[in-house]
């Protein structure tokens, strides 16, 4: 599924840079890979020397297969572009930084338009497209990290956690010859995204990545008391073992749990294992999304907590999902590029930072 890679040239990047005499910008310094085959990417990563690398996932299918606003597909070329922008200092040069390239999903956004979502085989053909998603995504995760590389993954909607927690299971298996590891993930997030399996959507991720036994921990940090099922809430609550939650209320209505202990709890649950990290951009207050919220997270309560989970774990990727600058009802909203640029940076700054002590 290599060949939905679309690899970014070191043109490619400058062209998306504003050069300012005087100054060096991100887009100057990050790294790019050369033309390979296919088969070759692995190689190709495994030679160069930095840490991390970012991929953009441009589709909205599977939050639209979960009866969500679409607009997901337009968080990538925005947050690339903020974070080429930034200006490289001491502070985060950009040298540890590959920039991939993009995942093309052209052929099925362009089918999934087609679909007329009042009819029930339409839903169907949309859910099936995610399977899809799924099989071009998850090697890519896969490649990078068994390269010995970080993954840094933006955009789409998150029905791309479970390609990430597959496809990071997948190398982590291979690299440390243990066939059973699986991963701890935390999540931020106002929703649990473990609805059951009735074809893939963005609402069912995790499910899916438990279910197939990728997934041995699974940490959900702010969700919303009003908007997950009893059903689902139960099935957690009744396996504290493998899953832990704190409540936006408890947090930050009734105060009863600081938000960096509620980190912490999540943190600690992730122990003793190799950890992704996802945060769902529909947790942060007015920032677009398919399940934009009025009262969530502030963007810096955002930061903090990519600073705090990337520092204190074992990370292996980060994903940023379900951020739609551009809304069918709405203007585009510049300002959300620039807050996944600064979410990127402060992963990239905290796992430094961690393997500087």
């Amino acid at each position: 599924m290599m060949k939905h890679l679309q690899l970014y040239s070191k043109l490619d990047i400058l062209k998306l840079t504003r050069k300012r005499t005087g100054e060096v910008k991100m887009g100057e310094m990050v790294q790019s890979l050369p033309d390979f085959k296919n088969s070759n990417l692995l190689a190709t990563l495994k030679k160069t020397t930095v840490k991390f690398v970012l991929v953009g996932l441009p589709e909205d299918i599977g939050i639209r297969a979960n009866f969500g606003r679409g607009g997901a597909h337009s968080a990538w070329l925005p947050a690339l572009t903020n974070l080429l922008n930034m200006q490289s200092n001491s502070f985060f040069s950009g040298e540890d930084l590959l920039i991939l390239g993009h995942v093309n999903f052209d052929d099925l956004m362009k089918k999934a338009d087609s679909l007329n979502m009042a009819h029930k085989e339409s839903l169907i053909e949309m859910r099936k497209m995610v399977d899809k998603i799924d099989a071009r995504v998850a090697p890519i995760i896969e490649t990078i990290i068994a390269a010995g590389k970080e993954a840094i993954v933006v955009g789409g909607g998150h029905n791309n956690a479970f390609p990430n927690i597959k496809g990071a299971t997948e190398a982590l298996r291979k690299v440390k010859k243990n066939k059973a590891l699986q991963l701890a993930v935390i999540n931020c997030d106002a929703h649990t995204d473990f609805r059951k399996q009735e074809g893939r959507h963005s609402g069912n991720g995790f499910r899916f990545a438990f279910d197939h036994q990728y997934l041995a921990k699974y940490s959900m940090v702010g969700l919303h008391e009003n908007y997950n099922s009893a059903t689902i809430i139960k099935e957690l609550e009744d396996n504290k073992k493998v899953f832990s939650m704190s409540y936006f209320e408890d947090i930050f209505v009734r105060q009863n749990l600081p938000f960096e202990k509620a980190i912490k709890k999540a943190i600690d649950h992730s122990k003793n294992c190799f950890c992704g990290l996802e945060i769902d951009m529909d947790s942060v207050q007015n920032i677009p999304t398919s399940a934009k919220t009025s009262s969530g997270i502030s963007t810096i309560q955002a930061r903090q907590f990519v600073h705090l989970a990337a520092s204190k774990t074992n990370c292996v990727y980060l994903h940023i999902a379900e951020a739609a600058p551009v809304l069918s009802h709405i203007k585009a909203d510049n300002k959300t590029g620039k807050l996944i640029a600064y979410l990127i940076s402060d992963y990239i700054k905290a796992r430094s930072l961690k393997k500087r002590k």
